[in-house]
C-alpha cells in the first residue's frame, strides 16, 4: 500500500534513537519510517504513531506488530501532539519525526481525490475521512474571492483568479477530471506547454485548505519542542516551501544566541534552547530520486534541544509585555 519511506539512512542518522527511549512519529504514514526506528529499539522502548487517516493507522499497525518496543497507535493531528501524549500519561519523548505532506497511498487510491491522474474520481482530498469538509465544499460553496485567496496562499498560483474564475462559472464541479480540464481552461495554452502539470498547485491549495494543514503549524511544532527531553531530537521532513519556511524560521529562532526584537528596550533571552543539526536542509540522493522521483522537493531538517523548553514559553511571555 505504502511505497518506501523517504530518506531513511538520514533520518536514523540524524535523530539517534536510543534503545530505550521514545519515539514520536506524528505522521506515520504507512509506517515505514517508524519501523526503521523501532528495528534499533529494544523491549524497553516506546513508540508512539500518530496519523490522522485511518487506513494509514491500519498499514502501520501490520508495519510494526512484529518490532520490538512497545508501540501505540493514536488516531489524531500532530498539532495535538502534547494531548495525545498527556492521555498516554508520558511526560517527554527521547526523538520525534514529522513526515509532512501527503502519502503515496493516499495520492494512489482513485477514491480519495488526492490526485489529479484519476479523471473519474470525485473530489475528496480529506486526510482524516470522519472529517465532514471535503474539497467538493472548497469547490462548490467558496465564492471567487475566497478560491483566489486559498489558491494564491497555498499554492501560490500565478493564475489564480483565472481558475477561480471559472471554477465559480462551471460549478457544480464533483469529478477531479471536472476540476482538471476547468484549471487547463483557465490557464492559457502557452503557460501549460512547459512545466508541471498545470493542476499540481491548484490540487495542493485545495488539499491544504480541505485538511488545515498550516493551521497552528508553529504552534504545533513548540508544542513538540516541549515534550523533547533536554537531548532529544526532533526532525521535519517537507515537500514545499510552505511546510519548509516555518520550520527553518523556527529551528533558526530556538537555535538563536538572542531572540529578542531590535527595538526592545531590555534582552531576556538566556541563550539557545536547541542546536541546529543542519546548517542547510539535507535532501535526497540522486540515487533515491531515480527511484523514486516524488522523493525529489524533499527537505530534512532537524534540531537537537540542549536545555529546558519551558524557559523558551517564559521568554515568548516576556517578550510580549514588551512588544
Amino acid at each position: 500500500m505504502y511505497h518506501e519511506p523517504i530518506m531513511v539512512k538520514e533520518v536514523l542518522h540524524i535523530l539517534r534513537p536510543q534503545p530505550d527511549g521514545i519515539h514520536l512519529d506524528g505522521t506515520v504514514g504507512g509506517g515505514g519510517h517508524a519501523r526503521a526506528v523501532a528495528w534499533g529499539m529494544s523491549a524497553r522502548g516506546r513508540v508512539v504513531a500518530i496519523d490522522l487517516d485511518a487506513e494509514a493507522l491500519q498499514a502501520a499497525r501490520e508495519s510494526l506488530q512484529d518490532v520490538p518496543p512497545r508501540v501505540d497507535l493514536v488516531q489524531g493531528d500532530w498539532r495535538r501532539s502534547d494531548e495525545h501524549l498527556e492521555i498516554l500519561g508520558i511526560e517527554s519523548v527521547d526523538t520525534i519525526l514529522l513526515d509532512l505532506g501527503v502519502s503515496s497511498h493516499q495520492l494512489d487510491d482513485p477514491g480519495r481525490g488526492f490526485s489529479y491522474h484519476y479523471p473519474e474520481a470525485r473530489l475528496d482530498m480529506r486526510m482524516d475521512m470522519n472529517a465532514d469538509f471535503s474539497a467538493q465544499d472548497v469547490v462548490n460553496g467558496y465564492d471567487a474571492d475566497a478560491l483566489t485567496r486559498v489558491l494564491q496562499q497555498y499554492g501560490e498560483e500565478k493564475w489564480a483568479s483565472r481558475i477561480a474564475r471559472f471554477i465559480v462559472e462551471r460549478r457544480p464541479i464533483v469529478t477531479v477530471g471536472e476540476l482538471v480540464e476547468t484549471i487547463k481552461a483557465a490557464i492559457p495554452a502557452s503557460a501549460r506547454r512547459e512545466g508541471p502539470h498545470p493542476a499540481r498547485r491548484t490540487f495542493q491549495a485545495i488539499r491544504m485548505e480541505v485538511n488545515r494543514e498550516l493551521e497552528g503549524f508553529e504552534e504545533g511544532l513548540l508544542g513538540l519542542v516541549s515534550r523533547l527531553a533536554v537531548g532529544g531530537r526532533l526532525a521535519v521532513l517537507t515537500f514545499h516551501s510552505l511546510e519548509d519556511r516555518p520550520v527553518k524560521q523556527l529551528f533558526r529562532f530556538l537555535s538563536a544566541d538572542c531572540r529578542c526584537p531590535p527595538d526592545l528596550p531590555m534582552c531576556v533571552c538566556e541563550g539557545p534552547v536547541a542546536r541546529d543539526l543542519a546548517s542547510k536542509p539535507l535532501t535526497p540522493p540522486q540515487r533515491e530520486i531515480e527511484e523514486n522521483p516524488r522523493s525529489r522537493s524533499a527537505k530534512l531538517r532537524a534540531i537537537e534541544l540542549i536545555d529546558d523548553p519551558q524557559r523558551l514559553l517564559l521568554e515568548r511571555r516576556n517578550r510580549a509585555r514588551w512588544q
